[in-house]
């Protein structure tokens, strides 16, 4: 798939056309909430892209806002590829928001882990092994289920026109069994083999870095190829995790990262102390 071209990015571009234009056209949104008889708390939910817009509710809008013809058209167009289904809806009950459609149309993606191995760097047992500690109330099917999904999205990685992945991750996760020794094993094997693809880049913070940046806790940057469709954080939480999108913050965790890869050690080195974490559980 072609970077930035899928249905959540296209909503996000939407949704920022939409709400320029209508300060271009000096209107409220209460004011056009009341024009177009529908409430202001949608209009402002269509803006900020938490939901989509049909494209009936986007040509009324954009004829408000005084756009005609060709340039109208391409928009309420735009309307309709938003509302196309990505392959993550077959896992709604898994997928809230729009953090893996946004993924999905990323062409970078920037992650620090302190505590376990990024999602897409996982291997199947340890991300069950990892599921089911952190929800201890779930059955088997939905552990199964999530499994499913989390290596659904790992596909990302082998696509023919894949992100740029960089990861970083603490020493500390190198260091947590999760799974036993041999999950350990197959996970850390799978760390290397994936370092070495061209596009894939793995650092470790070792233990003797002392305190980083990254101690606030794990955090995503989303990078997208048209300067239209500015960079994205999305900072993990027990609660599912928010995205954080103002200039200012966006270079906060960029700063952050760039701090982190300094404190890291080399990418060659960080996968020797991978491999040196492979033996160490091959030993057990």
């Amino acid at each position: 798939m072609k970077r930035g071209q899928g249905p959540t990015i296209r909503r996000r571009r939407l949704a920022s056309e939409l709400r320029r234009l209508r300060e271009a056209a000096d209107l409220t949104i209460d004011e056009v909430g009341e024009k177009l008889e529908c409430s202001a708390s949608k209009v402002s939910r269509i803006e900020t892209g938490h939901v989509g817009v049909t494209p009936r509710d986007a040509r009324d809008m954009l004829e408000l806002y005084g756009l005609t013809g060709d340039e109208r058209e391409a928009l309420v167009q735009l309307a309709r590829e938003a509302r196309k289904p990505g392959w993550w809806h077959a896992y709604k009950e898994v997928f809230t928001g729009t953090f893996v459609g946004l993924e999905a149309d990323a062409s970078s993606l920037r992650a620090f882990q302190a505590l376990l191995v990024p999602g897409l760097l996982q291997t199947e047992t340890y991300a069950r092994a990892v599921i089911r500690a952190m929800r201890p109330d779930s059955d088997e099917t939905e552990i199964e289920r999530r499994v499913a999904a989390r290596t659904a999205r790992q596909r990302l990685l082998s696509d023919p026109n894949p992100p740029e992945y960089w990861a970083v991750i603490d020493e500390a996760v190198l260091h947590r069994v999760v799974g036993g020794p041999e999950v350990m094993v197959q996970q850390a094997n799978r760390l290397l083999e994936l370092g070495q693809l061209p596009h894939v880049t793995i650092q470790v913070v070792p233990f003797t870095a002392g305190a980083h940046p990254g101690m606030e806790g794990p955090f995503l940057i989303l990078g997208f190829p048209e300067q239209a469709d500015q960079d994205v954080v999305y900072v993990d939480s027990t609660s599912g995790g928010f995205f954080l999108e103002l200039p200012p913050d966006v270079r906060r965790y960029s700063l952050m990262f760039d701090h982190l890869r300094a404190a890291a050690l080399k990418p060659d080195d960080s996968l020797g102390l991978v491999a040196e974490a492979a033996e160490r559980y091959s030993a057990e």
